[in-house]
């Protein structure tokens, strides 16, 4: 009994450890219309930069394409939700939504409506893209999402010529999902796949002789840019390492015996 009661606080000790690194998925950051941009760019450079977690808006004329851009990092799960508001008056809209990684790679979208069409008494369309898991490091024939910039465009498709230029209205937002250790690889980038890393440095110098480094995005992860190496897995494999060492010990103790009975004789 006392072998049992001292495994059970053993492990109880060892998941109350490895709580906080195996909590679920960190909430978002709170929406706020602070900082957000009410402008989307007409495209790729110009794409009008966006936190997670915050509300854009932008009025553009049905036609046009809509612009955005946001930081995503390894073990994260984006979420882009886009909503149209339509004029009084139209036909019937095919609208779309396009997910982009910093190689300019479309990205599928694993559920969600990106395509959606919106009746010709419909007021508003709303659009949603759940990506797959980013990846901190992949073959470089392979198509997965990787840490770095992602964009997204926003437009309507086959458009009537009636509806060409009529004013419309657009709200988006981008949430992640905190995947973890799951989604852990052996591997990571050198540096993100963001605007401006492949500038080379150490060959121009700037006006006072220093050399001249890439100017990168203006945007990333609140925490900074993972490492790639560090995740909960670890923190399951020690658990996992400690109750191995404890079961041997206590299949050990159980088999072992009490030794020689007192009534047996020595062997001589």
């Amino acid at each position: 009994m006392r072998l049992i009661r001292t495994l059970s606080a053993a492990v109880l000790l060892l998941g109350l450890a490895a709580a906080p690194a195996t909590a679920g998925p960190s909430p978002s950051a709170s929406p706020s219309d602070d900082g957000a941009p009410t402008e989307a760019g007409t495209s790729f450079r110009t794409a009008a930069e966006i936190e997670q977690g915050q509300h854009a808006t932008a009025n553009g004329s049905a036609g046009d394409y809509l612009y955005w851009s946001f930081p995503a990092d390894a073990g994260q799960r984006p979420t882009v939700q886009a909503t149209v508001k339509l004029p009084e008056t139209h036909a019937a809209q095919t609208w779309r939504i396009d997910v982009y990684d910093g190689l300019r790679r479309r990205q599928a979208c694993q559920w969600g409506a990106e395509n959606r069409t919106a009746a010709a008494d419909a007021s508003a369309l709303r659009l949603a893209c759940v990506l797959r898991t980013v990846r901190a490091w992949s073959e470089p024939w392979a198509n997965d999402p990787l840490p770095g910039t992602y964009y997204v465009r926003l437009t309507a498709v086959n458009l009537p010529t009636s509806d060409l230029g009529v004013p419309v209205g657009t709200e988006i937002r981008v949430d992640s999902k905190d995947v973890g250790g799951a989604a852990a690889v052996d591997g990571s980038l050198a540096e993100p796949l963001v605007p401006g890393v492949a500038v080379s440095s150490g060959k121009d110098d700037g006006e006072d002789g220093e050399e001249r480094g890439a100017v990168l995005s203006a945007i990333e992860p609140e925490d900074g840019w993972a490492s790639g190496w560090w995740s909960d897995r670890w923190v399951w494999t020690g658990v996992g390492a400690v109750l191995a060492a404890l079961a041997g010990i206590g299949g050990y103790a159980l088999t072992r015996g009490s030794g020689r009975p007192s009534r047996v004789p020595p062997t001589v």
